[in-house]
């Protein structure tokens, strides 16, 4: 099922569209990604399974059948996105859906984060997204119609110690979705949208090898989700879209208090890790590592 990264329309042809147009999903070889991408042909679409690691996209891609097919991507390459976002589009007969999940989260004090690093979680979190979102932009924009979820997760409302390089990005990744947002309204496009899907933290495999890192607790502090949970809110996104939505719904109000008062933040921010690390060793003893 591997398409070449310059396929032509008779090199795609053999793959059948469906009722609701493609999808394209990155990151999708495991965790979230591959929960909304098997979220997406549950409901009707045909999707384009991509991650920077082939082998695990095709894995991705087998098991969730016909309706799937599997490429790598370098989702920092703009130039990939959009040879991936023509691929969709010859294969399925639309792009309908673009999401943009791929992502890294490195870990450490500001300071403790070297160039490459930075360079390298701008590249894929924030420039990833910009990048997947202009190459869907392209299509949709002359069709009329589509939807970009760009998942963002709740570091693009509040950051915290431990993923503050992370949470730059992320803010990054917020602005560019809600101002793309506006762009397209005041360029008077309808039926195309951009989403900013945000979670508190997923058991994934992005968290599964930080499970005993105190750095991550973070991630533990509020409620802990499931794949699958969050890739139902994304189906959700889909049929009501709006700019933002904050999993579960009840953080955000919080968060956006703490943001909003960074003072008192900084005051209660002993109290909030000291629970989250209690929470992350909770977690750990109750939820095995998926091997």
């Amino acid at each position: 099922n591997r398409v070449p990264p310059m396929a032509t329309e008779e090199a795609v042809s053999d793959f059948v569209g469906s009722r609701l147009g493609g999808a394209l999903v990155t990151g999708a070889g495991r965790g979230l990604g591959r929960e909304i991408a098997r979220a997406l042909i549950a409901r009707g679409h045909a999707v384009h399974v991509t991650d920077i690691d082939l082998e695990a996209a095709e894995r991705t891609a087998t098991e969730l059948g016909d309706c799937a097919f599997a490429s790598a991507l370098d989702v920092s390459d703009e130039e990939a996105c959009r040879a991936a976002a023509s691929i969709t589009a010859l294969r399925c007969g639309s792009l309908a859906v673009w999401v943009n999940n791929a992502g890294i989260l490195p870990l450490g004090y500001a300071w403790e984060n070297d160039a490459d690093e930075r360079r390298l979680t701008f590249d894929v979190n924030t420039f990833g997204t910009i990048n997947g979102t202009l190459a869907a932009l392209e299509l949709m924009r002359p069709a009329g119609k589509g939807h970009v979820l760009n998942v963002v997760s709740l570091a693009g409302i509040v950051t915290a110690p431990g993923e503050n390089l992370y949470a730059a990005t992320k803010h990054a990744s917020m602005a560019f979705t809600i101002g793309t947002g506006l762009d397209l309204k005041s360029a008077g496009i309808k039926g195309v949208h951009v989403s900013a899907l945000c979670p508190d933290g997923i058991w994934t495999p992005m968290l599964h090898e930080r499970v005993d890192d105190p750095r991550a607790a973070a991630s533990w502090a509020g409620t802990f989700l499931q794949p699958d949970e969050v890739a139902n809110k994304a189906m959700g996104i889909l049929d009501k879209p709006k700019p933002v939505t904050i999993v579960p719904r009840w953080r955000g109000p919080l968060l956006r208090f703490f943001d909003a008062f960074p003072r008192v933040s900084t005051m209660l921010l002993p109290v909030v890790m000291a629970d989250a690390r209690r929470k992350q060793k909770r977690w750990k003893k109750q939820n095995p590592r998926p091997q």
